[in-house]
């Protein structure tokens, strides 16, 4: 049984493995950046930009390959 998720169309193989790939290093720099908020010297400020600043990035980066139909 194939699932899908309103608004996005049915993505090719290569399509998932690529947003898979994408998926994994985010999930390997939000692990970075969960152990540099325990570190007394990094800058918090800077932290927290980079954070969601990559988070949008990743999330940009699923949404170029998946190309949702809705807004």
């Amino acid at each position: 049984m194939t699932a899908s998720i309103t608004g996005y169309r049915t993505l090719s193989e290569r399509e998932i493995e690529r947003i898979n790939a994408i998926k994994a290093l985010a999930g390997l720099t939000g692990r970075i950046i969960e152990d540099l908020i325990d570190e007394p010297e990094t800058d918090q400020r800077w932290l927290a930009i980079a954070s969601t600043d990559l988070q949008q990035g990743f999330l940009a980066l699923v949404s170029a390959v998946a190309k949702p139909e809705s807004f």
